[in-house]
């Protein structure tokens, strides 16, 4: 049986249709691995994804489902922001 070809082996990076497809896959993987409660994996997901989608241009973010977008904008400044001391009053 023939061994699976792996993403690492692509020339160049993604542009275009790729980006934007390999930016939905890794935020549907951040979501599936926070919803089984796997809050490592779901930071390094998150973080890759985060990354891949500061290169998008606003037309191509806009190509990203907003239901990701939503998801992706939500879990990165409430779960995964900076840790802010808290206040005494």
């Amino acid at each position: 049986m023939p061994a699976k070809k792996s993403r690492a082996s692509n020339d160049g990076p993604l542009t275009g249709a790729a980006l934007l497809k390999e930016v939905c896959r890794r935020i549907r993987l951040a979501r599936s691995y926070w919803d089984a409660h796997n809050n490592a994996a779901c930071r390094g997901e998150r973080t890759k994804a985060m990354q891949l989608y500061e290169t998008l241009s606003a037309a191509e973010r806009e190509k990203v489902p907003e239901q990701l977008r939503v998801w992706l904008r939500y879990r990165s400044e409430k779960y995964f922001g900076e840790r802010l001391p808290k206040r005494r009053t």
